[in-house]
Parts: structure tokens; sequence; C-alpha cells
């Protein structure tokens, strides 16, 4: 089985913080799911672009409430807003209901760390020096941003027990490094959520001086059928790693918008969303007979 898919320009992952990117000012841009209030009082979740307040009420994990929205804007920007510089969220992150560390092993007094905002070409690179040559030296601007494509095939190998994702970009921060994210059903669970992962390892690629880029990646067991007790991946999300750092098998060191943000993803099918409408339902992987023995083999 095999699928091709369009991804669209975000800059958002789950629903909180509102976005992975914020305005000079230190509010949210957000390009996703936003949070509004209906004529009869309920909250309801479309996709739409918006300045969301950084002062926005902040719900238990896993439930909503309307964001506060200070200016609304469509793909057409006008140019106030296609030349503002890009920044990253402060340390610890505002408007977060996400508790998770995303490299416990690497770096588990992460939620500690205080830092201000960067515009993201301004942030600062650890141990990296003057003459070391930092590609990245040119502001990144919301036009720039959104002219981020993507594509991404999927197709089943080695009898439905593994996925190959294959990923081809146009229009992304030159000169930078990304990660993949995949982001899965028990991710997003109240009542325990699972830790985001990379889409494969190593789990980062760079774009060239003109924004194009590749990557693929393999995945054992991505779909399991619902009967079975799994995890399966239900998104994909593109991220732009401010801080130049990869990290192993976690997709960064502070979370969401402090230092990986969110720039293309799949689009829920329907306008009413709830927290993320899942993807590739249509594919459905099996298990390895024995993930261990099929590992030693391979060493």
């Amino acid at each position: 089985m095999h699928r091709k898919y369009e991804l669209s320009v975000t800059t958002q992952g789950p629903l909180y913080p509102p976005s992975e990117v914020m305005t000079p000012e230190g509010d949210f841009v957000v390009i996703g799911a936003i949070n509004d209030v209906s004529p009869d009082g309920r909250i309801l979740t479309r996709w739409g672009r918006a300045i969301v307040s950084a002062k926005s009420e902040v719900p238990d994990f896993g439930e909503r409430a309307p964001y506060t929205i200070l200016r609304r804007f469509d793909e057409d920007l006008p140019e106030a807003l296609a030349s503002m510089v890009l920044h990253t969220l402060p340390i610890p992150l505002p408007c977060n209901n996400y508790q998770m560390l995303f490299a416990p092993s690497q770096y588990p007094e992460a939620r500690e760390e205080k830092k201000p905002s960067y515009a993201f070409h301004e942030t600062p690179i650890p141990d990296a020096e003057w003459e070391h040559g930092r590609s990245l030296r040119q502001a990144v601007t919301l036009g720039d941003w959104m002219k981020a494509r993507g594509t991404l095939e999927i197709s089943l190998e080695n009898e439905s027990r593994d996925a190959r994702f294959s990923f081809s970009f146009s229009g992304l921060v030159p000169n930078s490094l990304y990660t993949i994210m995949t982001l899965r059903e028990r991710d997003l669970d109240p009542s325990g959520a699972s830790r985001p992962a990379p889409l494969g390892i190593p789990n980062a690629f760079k774009s060239d001086q003109d924004g194009f880029a590749s990557f693929e990646a393999v995945l054992p067991d991505p779909f399991p059928d619902r009967g079975r007790r799994g995890n399966r991946v239900i998104n994909v999300v593109v991220l732009f790693m401010s801080y130049q750092m990869s990290h192993g098998g976690a997709i960064g060191r502070y979370g969401l918008g402090g230092d990986i943000h969110a720039q293309l993803k799949m689009t829920a099918p329907h306008a009413q969303l709830k927290m993320t409408a899942p993807s590739f339902s249509e594919f459905t992987t099996r298990p390895h007979p024995n993930p261990l023995q099929r590992h030693v083999e391979q060493v």
C-alpha cells in the first residue's frame, strides 16, 4: 500500500502552548487549530490564523479554553506581519499544560531552566563562537515561514510490518537543522501521555541554501490495528530546531516552542477538531514476531 500527502504550514503542535512561535512583543503567532467561542457559548476549534495573547486562559491538559485573540490574518499577509521577525518561546514555556520532559535522560532539569525569548537567528547555540561560521544569520520572518511546502509518501514494507516515510521539502528556513516528530495516540492522553518521539534515528536533517531538503525513515509497526494494544502514529510534525542541536532519541530539550518549532504538519480532514484529528487510518501494520531477535539479527 502506498499513499502521498501534502503537508500544511503551521506554527502549532498540540493546542497548548497555542503556538511554538512568538512575536517580538511576546504573543503567539498561531497558524493551526484556534479555540474560539460560538454564539451559543460552546468552544469551537477550527483551523485558522491569529495573533493570540500570551495571557490566554490555560485549562487542564486535555481540556480546551478559548484563546484571547488579538488579531486575525489570512494567507495574504499585510507587510507589517510579513516582515515580522519570529521568536522562540521563553523558558519556562508560557500557556503550557503539556508537562512532559522531552529529553529526560539527557536534560532531567530542563524545566528548571530560565531563558528569554530569542529571535530565531539570534538563539544562543551552546559552545558556539563567531568564527565557527553559523549559517543562519538572517532574521526569519512570518512571510519566510509561510513559504514552506512539503510532501509525505508512506509505503508499507516487510509484509506490512514496517512503514517507510519519505519527505520532500521546499521553502524551509535555509541552512538550518530540522527534525520530524511522530504524534501518537497516547501522546495526548490526559490519563497518562506518552513522550513525543522522533520519526527515525538519526532524527535530524539540514535544509540547503535554497530551503530544499529531503528525509526518509522506516518505522517498525507504526500503525497497529486498534484491536491490539499499540500507540498508533496519527500525525507527523516537521520542526525547525532554533538551537541547531540534535538530541538522539529526543526531539528537543525544552519542549514545543522552546527549542523546536512546528512548521509543517498534516491538517485535520474536517473543520471541527478536538485536540487533533487522527491521520493515516487507512494503514494497518503487523507486529514483528520477535522484535528483540530481529534487533540481534540486524546487529
